[in-house]
């Protein structure tokens, strides 16, 4: 696959695909409840939005303004293509340039090997999040 096209910017600019991928992945797909995926941080956030050849929004990611990553989904369809470690390697390298020495995530306990081999470590045990298995993991910068 061809690497994504990766925008970054505020809520406000990047809601609508933002918003558009982790419904698909996380109310339908995960069976979250829709008022668990909406969060309030949003608007304090650098978002990551993830495009594909046709202009349409694959993935997205956001960096929290105390260097936690959140909010990584990528579409079903694009999934094992490399998207998923290009937010977060875009992400990773924001944290470092606005000077953050880490950065955090919690990450559904499925997807901690993905994590794992983008050099993240485990800081503690196993958590359920949204009725789902999570754990809480760290990378320095």
């Amino acid at each position: 696959m061809t690497p994504a096209r990766i925008v970054l910017g505020d809520w406000t600019t990047l809601q609508k695909d933002a918003q558009a991928v982790r419904y698909s992945v996380f109310v339908i797909e995960q069976h979250i409840p829709v008022e668990l995926e909406w969060d309030v941080m949003d608007a304090q956030c650098l978002h990551a939005v993830a495009y594909d050849e046709e202009n349409q929004a694959i993935g997205t990611g956001r960096l929290l303004p105390d260097g936690h990553i959140g909010r990584m989904a990528v579409l079903e369809s694009a999934r094992n293509s490399g998207v998923g470690a290009q937010i977060l390697r875009i992400l990773m390298e924001q944290a470092k340039l606005r000077g953050d020495t880490g950065v955090r995530l919690n990450a559904q306990q499925t997807a901690e090997n993905f994590y794992v081999k983008e050099g993240f470590s485990r800081d503690g045990e196993i958590f359920m999040e949204a009725g789902i298995p999570h754990v809480s993991m760290s990378h320095p910068l």
